[in-house]
């Protein structure tokens, strides 16, 4: 028993020196600083209710885990988009340049506006309207695109990364680039996770709504308001 607790203790002091050892090395070689605040800060971030988080939840209602799956994969690799242009700098010259800007947010708005106007005007099959047939499912490749999209063609993730990633980076840093990447890697990474188990507990407490035809076209119609509220907060957007 003895043996077991040593050996326990010994792991544990290995752990702790293995990330205070990456600690100090994000600090003096990359000038990251507070990586355990910048850690809990993004947690926060995630758990935060919000758009992402919603369409993750719907989608997980409507096609079970695989469905919040790829969700989840889709706005983290539009996530992960915004952290490579942050690292580059295209970020602070999109905020920069008014026309650049304006675009992005347009096209954003015109994109989300349609899929949610889209989704807000289907109907079901005249003679399937009780059936579970009634609202066809979208494929997964939809799911995944449309989780991307959103956050690619949103301005506000890039204003996002742009004012959170250099909080925890020295100002004298020698690697700024690196260091934002990695900062974004992580912060993409945990919330990747956190979504997956959000998507998970969806997926498990809805089994039932997944039968309904009728409720598949109110989630779907849900989903839509959802993509036009955000079409107009983009349009409404301005570039501080």
């Amino acid at each position: 028993m003895t043996c077991r607790n040593m050996k326990s203790g010994f792991q544990a002091t290995s752990r702790n020196r293995s990330r205070m050892r990456f600690e100090q090395v994000g600090q003096q070689v990359l000038g990251i600083h507070d990586l355990w605040l910048f850690v809990l800060s993004g947690l926060v971030f995630t758990v935060t209710p919000g758009p992402d988080v919603a369409y993750i939840a719907t989608r997980s209602v409507q096609l079970g885990w695989r469905g919040g799956a790829a969700a989840t994969v889709g706005i983290s690799s539009g996530c992960l988009v915004h952290v490579i242009a942050c690292a580059l700098g295209l970020s602070a010259l999109l905020v920069a340049s008014s026309a650049a800007f304006a675009i992005v947010k347009w096209v954003g708005a015109a994109y989300l506006c349609y899929v949610g106007i889209t989704m807000l005007l289907s109907r079901p099959n005249a003679a399937s309207a009780e059936s579970a047939e009634g609202a066809r499912p979208p494929s997964l490749a939809t799911v995944y695109w449309q989780g991307a999209l959103t956050n690619m063609l949103n301005p506000k993730v890039a204003l996002f990364f742009l004012a959170f990633l250099p909080q925890f980076v020295a100002a004298d840093g020698p690697h700024k680039g690196l260091a934002l990447l990695l900062l974004g890697l992580i912060f993409v990474f945990n919330a990747t996770l956190v979504c997956l188990c959000v998507a998970a507990f969806a997926a498990r407490t809805a089994r039932g709504v997944r039968q309904s035809g009728r409720a598949k076209l109110w989630i779907n119609r849900g989903l839509g308001g959802l993509f036009v509220y955000l079409g107009t907060r983009i349009a409404l957007l301005q570039a501080r």
